[in-house]
């Protein structure tokens, strides 16, 4: 495009851009003038300056696409998005209404904050995700870049504990990204996946195993997957007493939004009853608001627990206590002791649906050999 008519055919100068956003340095080798980009970029043009040698073509409002595209464009084609802005582009709601844009470029660039845009220089340039037109951190940089600016613990729970749920990242991933980056901002991420490594899958939890530290019984188990006699999956509670089989459910509402969500929850807890372990539920407010109730149902649930013959079922990949040994039926037909070896369809291929949408494991894929072995003992 030859210099002085490039304004003959914008719509040229629009294909090249990204989303609207165009260099400046871009803009002139089209063509056009440093005094005329100047110049449209004032107040009243019609275009403007979104950033430092950024240009956005149009002066209406900015989308989050556009001030995303132009931190990628302020930064250069190796720069990345980190934090809550590449979050909120992975779908993850709480990171949307944040205003801060997280640029990462390598550390032999030189790049100053601007605007609404945060840089961070770095010699651990990962390699990217890539999202339509965006270049982003892997999820695990990104939850911890995130969680190192938040201030909040419960805020980086949420955030951490929600990549993890999502099942974007692991603990051992983000432990291994914490190790990996900058101590700075890392005491308050590290403490919560210190929290997290112990079996809590949401703040909620986290919240919950504090509060039953305090009550005086025996250990909990948390998010263990609970089987029958016969090594059918019935649930995974969020807290599990397997002396004498009570399971605790934190009813978040979250999972109940829906009539169908409702239904699964009932379902599940059903199935457990059926089952004789005893349930206690108690929604996320209660733990924090009313601890004293929530320990005292604890406390009752365990004694009368206590009191009735333990049913017969199990933890996967722990040994059958003694009362089930001897309450277990006998087993359809005899079944090896090797996980690998499956009994016929008919008998070992149910499958369960947890209200949380997990679906349940085939039976004979998943029972243990401690199960297996406890449904062939004698009745």
């Amino acid at each position: 495009m030859r210099r002085g008519t490039w304004a003959d055919d914008l719509p040229a100068i629009a294909a090249i851009s990204h989303g609207s956003v165009i260099r400046a340095a871009t803009l002139e080798q089209l063509g056009v003038a440093k005094g005329t980009i100047s110049s449209r970029c004032n107040d009243g043009g019609p275009w403007q300056r979104i950033l430092p040698g950024v240009v956005l073509l149009h002066n209406g409002p900015t989308t989050t696409l556009q001030r995303n595209l132009a931190a990628l464009e302020y930064g250069g084609p190796e720069s990345l998005l980190s934090g809550h802005a590449a979050l909120a582009a992975l779908g993850y709601s709480q990171s949307a209404s944040r205003n801060e844009v997280l640029l990462l470029i390598p550390s032999t660039r030189h790049r100053r904050d601007s605007s609404y845009v945060r840089v961070e220089r770095t010699w651990r340039m990962p390699t990217p995700i890539h999202r339509g037109l965006l270049r982003l951190a892997p999820h695990a940089r990104c939850l911890l870049d995130a969680g190192r600016r938040t201030l909040k613990a419960d805020s980086c729970r949420a955030l951490l504990a929600g990549g993890i749920q999502r099942g974007d990242a692991t603990v051992d991933e983000l432990a291994r990204e914490l190790a990996a980056g900058s101590d700075r901002g890392s005491r308050l991420p590290r403490a919560v996946l210190h929290e997290l490594s112990h079996d809590a899958h949401s703040v909620a939890e986290v919240h919950a195993q504090k509060l039953y530290a305090t009550s005086g019984l025996p250990p909990m188990l948390h998010n263990v997957d609970v089987l029958s006699a016969a090594g059918l999956w019935i649930a995974r509670p969020d807290g599990w007493l397997d002396d004498v089989a009570v399971a605790w459910e934190i009813d978040s509402l979250k999972y109940h939004f829906s009539p169908e969500l409702h239904e699964a929850t009932i379902v599940r807890r059903a199935r457990m009853q059926r089952e004789g372990i005893i349930v206690v539920t108690h929604l996320p407010k209660m733990i924090q608001t009313d601890p004293a109730t929530v320990l005292a149902d604890l406390r009752a649930a365990h004694s009368l627990a206590a009191s009735r013959p333990r049913p017969p079922v199990c933890v996967y990949g722990t040994e059958p206590t003694v009362g089930m040994m001897l309450l277990a039926p006998a087993p359809p037909r005899p079944m090896s002791h090797s996980c690998n070896q499956t009994a016929p369809m008919s008998h070992w291929a149910a499958r369960q649906v947890d209200s949380r949408g997990a679906t349940g494991r085939a039976c004979a894929d998943f029972a243990p050999p401690s199960c297996r072995a406890a449904s062939s003992a004698p009745s």
